[in-house]
């Protein structure tokens, strides 16, 4: 244990023993006014709303910032909403209320400890009873008097006199000679009784003639022990009814740390604090997954089998656990005799001592980026806060669900992400398959978070808290999470407050705030120069818990999802560098991407033996193989292209699959080129159309975004990478559009800005879509697709240099 963490345990004065018991005045709600301490006398008309109920209107598309049209549309979010009156909860009336007078206002009436009589409140029992208790402790001051050589038992600070119980741990030693025990007979002879204390501790009780017969309860004082033997004797005890408190005696056990527990600790018996955060009902035992400040583990429970144990308990609690270390399924568990919840304040001290504790090993390692770049720098605070958010959620025992999109750049940040948490799942989690049960990896068709995906996402995580009493999960996205359409999915999963961390490279709109080098914070329609820009915010920031996005520092999509996602992972599992370092090439040549960066991650590659044209190959048959995956991850296969496992296998597996991607691209292509559409418009940007539905094999591979990227990439090798060249790939109800850096440095070219131009000028198509500056999509209602396709050729021909 740290020092810092030692000195907060000392300032809190954590004591994890019992307050002494002490006799309360006995409360209970107050049967006329139900507890509240008012009355209802009479009605009036609400004043607020002037009895109608309501007090306003509210448009719904102004609750959701950032939720494009073709979203309010779908859900309906123009509509308007009456408001219901807050103070008359929409009734018209309110009651007029007067103090209770049977309990003065306070909700409460004090009632007789003994019989229950409502009583004056500075008394704590009532006439008759108080007369009773006066008889029975003159009668057991006489008995004392008659019998001077009784020995008088321990009290407590009440006066009343202490009964103990055992706890199942507690040996022979742990007694205590002339005090008082409650016992169970478990067996009567003519000699006297046999009593137990505990299943470990018992004794025999000399008299004659006993009316107690086998299984009664009975109160005894402990006259001898003889430990050689193994004997203790013991006489009956008088306790008078009312007059005696019984108080648990608990074997006294130092805490054990849950990372000390290994085979030498086998069949020891140990005492644990630490948060549940599992419960899990078998057809046996209840499985209780504690962890605390060092590592996690299970308790198990049992009384009958699938019968759930310590029902009191929830995830979350904190509690002591005292019981026998053994293994289960060759993992270490405590088979235990008790667990308990600790008392409030006791429990909220220690609940924060393990948060700091696991707070301070969630921060990550203070490590270099791969390459050097100004906007990675910018971007660091976010990429060590994302980092740290999900080594914590593998300390706290939540489950991982990556969604990323199905394509070079997405499954390399997936995969990335992945190399790194599995080790670290294996290192603190117990479960032989903390793989697969704490971790998953979803593949999106779309590049943004679908509502598809999130109700399947929903689905799962409380499928799995309320059958294994798992927490909810940490969502983390990748190449997707930061646009407008994402905003809908990330609504519906913030209404259970799910935490969510998103490492994209999409244009997220334009940003709401800058916050500059200087420390001030403007407004982000200022112009400032990007450089100066080391943080900003835009309208998913407020359903994400932590952002990363080159745009948000002034950047642009050419450091990829792969390139970020790589780097988080480096950063989050150092251990991992040189198996992953190559990611980032595949990554950005995957995605055609243009900067210095890109160059630099192509040259880290070249360290384990990979070429810009090998870089490229890999990145094909990735987009290949994740078309016939579907939304399955493929693991082992993924795995085995990219070079990270199997690799023995890796240069087959390339090469079968890219000749294969070659061959079926060379059969799109022959269809599709002959009938491409070319014109050079009058600013000078040449124009390329082609309908993807009538001049493309269908269901097959590439599919229509991919064969439109393929034609534009020969077109483009034909005319010069330095010409303005645009290609529009189209359906009956999409289209997908390429274009080169120069269109975007010439004349301002964006897929995502053309977009939302188009939505705003023909709103009835119910335009949706977006991507990077330069490559990207339009979807839009069949009806009306020749319209939408009009109008964006005009936009693009009234495109300027100027």
């Amino acid at each position: 244990m740290n020092e810092t963490i030692e000195k907060i345990l000392f300032i809190e004065g954590i004591n994890l023993i019992s307050n002494p018991m002490r006799v309360d005045k006995m409360k209970k709600a107050c049967p006329k006014c139900g507890g509240t301490g008012s009355i209802i006398v009479d009605t009036k008309i609400c004043e607020t709303c002037d009895g109608t109920g309501y007090v306003d209107t509210f448009e719904m598309k102004n609750h959701f910032k950032g939720v494009n049209s073709n979203a309010r549309a779908k859900f309906d979010l123009d509509a308007d909403q009456d408001v219901p009156c807050e103070v008359c909860n929409g009734k018209g009336t309110v009651d007029v209320l007067e103090d209770c007078p049977y309990c003065n206002g306070t909700g409460e009436i004090t009632v007789c400890n003994s019989c229950g009589k409502i009583i004056d409140s500075d008394k704590n029992y009532c006439d008759e009873c108080f007369e009773k208790q006066k008889e029975e402790k003159m009668k057991k001051q006489l008995e004392r008097e008659r019998n001077p050589e009784k020995i008088v038992v321990e009290s407590d600070i009440s006066g009343k006199e202490i009964v103990y119980e055992l706890d199942g741990l507690c040996e022979m030693s742990d007694l205590e000679l002339n005090a008082i025990y409650r016992g169970k007979v478990t067996r009567v002879e003519r000699y006297g009784l046999f009593v137990s204390l505990n299943n470990q501790v018992w004794g025999l009780m000399r008299t004659r003639n006993s009316p107690n017969k086998v299984g009664d309860y009975i109160f005894v004082r402990i006259t001898e022990i003889k430990e050689r033997k193994r004997e203790v004797d013991m006489a009956p005890a008088s306790v008078f009814k009312g007059e005696y408190v019984i108080k648990k005696v608990k074997k006294h056990i130092e805490r054990t740390k849950i990372e000390t527990l290994d085979d030498s600790s086998l069949k020891s018996v140990v005492k644990v604090y630490g948060e549940v955060i599992q419960i899990q009902q078998t057809s046996g035992p209840t499985i209780f997954t504690i962890t605390d400040e060092t590592s996690i583990t299970w308790a198990a429970a049992f009384n009958e089998p699938g019968v759930r144990m310590y029902p009191e308990i929830e995830i979350g609690d904190i509690v002591e656990v005292i019981g026998e270390v053994n293994t289960h399924n060759g993992e270490i568990q405590i088979e235990s005799s008790s667990i308990e919840k600790l008392e409030e304040e006791e429990a909220n001290k220690m609940k924060k001592f393990i948060d700091i504790a696991l707070d301070k090993k969630a921060e990550p390692e203070d490590v270099d980026f791969l390459i050097q770049s100004d906007v990675l720098d910018r971007l660091k605070p976010k990429m060590r806060e994302a980092a740290k958010v999900i080594r914590r959620a593998i300390l706290d025992g939540r489950s991982i669900l990556v969604r990323h999109h199905a394509d070079a750049d997405g499954i390399c940040a997936g995969v990335a992400m992945e190399k790194a948490v599995i080790p670290l799942l294996k290192e603190f989690n117990p479960d032989n398959d903390a793989e697969y049960h704490y971790f998953k990896r979803s593949p999106s068709k779309a590049p943004f978070y679908e509502l598809e995906d999130v109700v399947k996402d929903l689905s799962f995580a409380l499928e799995d808290l309320e059958r294994h009493g798992q927490k909810l999960p940490l969502i983390v996205l990748l190449d997707n999470g930061s646009t407008e359409e994402d905003i809908v999915a990330l609504m519906q999963a913030k209404i259970y407050d799910i935490e969510i961390v998103v490492i994209d490279h999409h244009f997220p709109g334009e940003l709401i705030t800058k916050t500059l080098r200087s420390g001030e914070t403007v407004d982000g329609s200022i112009e400032c120069n990007n450089e100066d820009i080391i943080a900003g915010t835009v309208a998913v920031d407020e359903y994400v818990d932590t952002h990363v996005n080159p745009y948000l520092v002034g950047g642009d999509s050419q450091i990829t999802a792969g390139a970020l996602a790589t780097e988080v992972a480096h950063i989050i599992n150092p251990d991992i560098k040189d198996l992953i370092k190559h990611l980032p090439g595949i990554a950005v040549l995957g995605d055609h991407a243009e900067a210095g960066e890109v160059e630099q991650y192509v040259k880290l590659a070249s360290e384990k033996g990979y070429d810009r044209e090998q870089l490229k190959k890999i990145a094909e048959c990735i987009d290949f193989e994740a078309y016939f995956l579907r939304f399955m991850n493929g693991r082992g296969i993924i795995d085995t292209i990219l070079g990270v496992d199997n690799i023995d296998k890796h240069p087959k597996m390339v090469e079968a699959l890219y000749k294969e991607y070659l061959r079926r691209v060379d059969t799109q292509m022959k269809a599709a080129l002959p009938n491409i559409k070319r014109v050079k418009l009058e600013n000078g940007i040449y124009f390329n159309v082609l309908d993807v539905e009538k001049y493309a094999h269908k269901f097959t591979f590439p599919a229509p975004g991919k064969t439109c990227g393929f034609v534009h990439d020969k077109i483009v090798k034909e005319i010069g990478e330095d010409k303005p060249i645009i290609t529009l790939g189209h359906g009956p109800d999409f289209g997908v559009l390429r274009a080169t850096d120069s269109v975007h440095k010439l004349f301002g070219f964006n897929v995502n800005n053309i977009v939302i131009t188009l939505a705003d000028k023909i709103p009835q198509a119910g335009i949706d879509g977006g991507g990077h500056e330069c490559a990207g999509s339009i979807k839009y209602i069949e009806g009306l697709g020749k319209e939408v396709l009009n109008q964006l050729l005009s936009e693009i021909q009234n495109m300027s240099n100027e």
